[in-house]
């Protein structure tokens, strides 16, 4: 099936859908990322157009279908202790602060397909063991949550997992799955998984002494920003963490968080 070209127009189409579900703004460079991404898709529903697309997704009877599309255009790349300084900091501040007889509680808030809440995990595991310790994870694309809780993953995915970590928190593939590696059922229990949009209203999560919403805010405009970040800041306990992207900043966003370090605020 040929697929007619992503014009102007039908990209601004899509980018509006995007921008309204999600609050993502996808700059005109994203262009033929929106078209890669949806012509496989275009393929499987014998559409010939992305406007014939567009026009299915608006139909009212494809709740499915938009879910399988903001799925497609939301995906991020991600990794093992991406950023890494960010788990010293989890190692070296937060553990040591942690109040007394309270479960040391974190939000992974955009975690893709696991790679940063397992990450978290570990960490804790090793400092808490089986003490009280939780971490939450969640994201907007129903794929990736999926992948995220097989925690199933190519080996190349280890290369930046600590070598005592990998013997203690990942097994190795053999046979028929070599070359991949799986999160131990352990760990993978002590991660809880849920769809969140983080454009709308929270769901009743409780509070945390620490969040992740790392290299998510690069797509949202100052006004989704905001509120994005308002949402986040609610669920943070008083003395709480907020760790965000080294290329993000929290300037003139909100004034009511205290930066410590490059991408750590601190709610008083």
């Amino acid at each position: 099936m040929d697929i007619a070209a992503l014009s102007d127009k039908e990209f601004n189409l899509f980018q509006g859908l995007i921008y309204k579900i999600a609050g993502i703004s996808l700059s005109p460079v994203k262009k033929p990322l929106v078209s890669g991404r949806l012509m496989k898709r275009l393929q499987e529903r014998q559409v010939n157009t992305y406007s014939d697309y567009f026009k299915l997704l608006n139909s009212g009877h494809e709740a499915g279908e938009i879910q399988m599309a903001v799925d497609l255009l939301t995906t991020n790349e991600t990794y093992f202790f991406r950023e890494s300084q960010h788990f010293d900091f989890l190692r070296q501040q937060l553990l040591r602060q942690r109040r007394k007889n309270s479960t040391f509680r974190v939000w992974s808030a955009a975690c893709s397909s696991g790679q940063e809440p397992y990450t978290i995990a570990m960490v804790l595991a090793e400092h808490f063991g089986d003490g009280p310790w939780e971490v939450f994870a969640s994201d907007i694309s129903t794929r990736v949550l999926e992948r995220a809780r097989g925690g199933h993953y190519p080996l190349e995915q280890a290369e930046h997992i600590p070598k005592s970590y990998l013997g203690k928190y990942c097994l190795k593939g053999t046979g028929s799955q070599e070359g991949t590696f799986l999160v131990t059922r352990s760990l993978r229990a002590r991660v809880t998984f849920m769809q969140v949009n983080l454009n709308t209203t929270l769901p009743k999560l409780g509070d945390f002494d620490a969040v992740f919403l790392r290299n998510v805010m690069i797509y949202f405009n100052e006004d989704t920003k905001r509120q994005v970040v308002r949402r986040i800041m609610w669920q943070l306990k008083s003395g709480g963490h907020l760790l965000i992207g080294h290329s993000e900043s929290l300037n003139g966003i909100v004034d009511e968080l205290k930066p410590l370090m490059p991408s750590v605020y601190l709610k008083p």
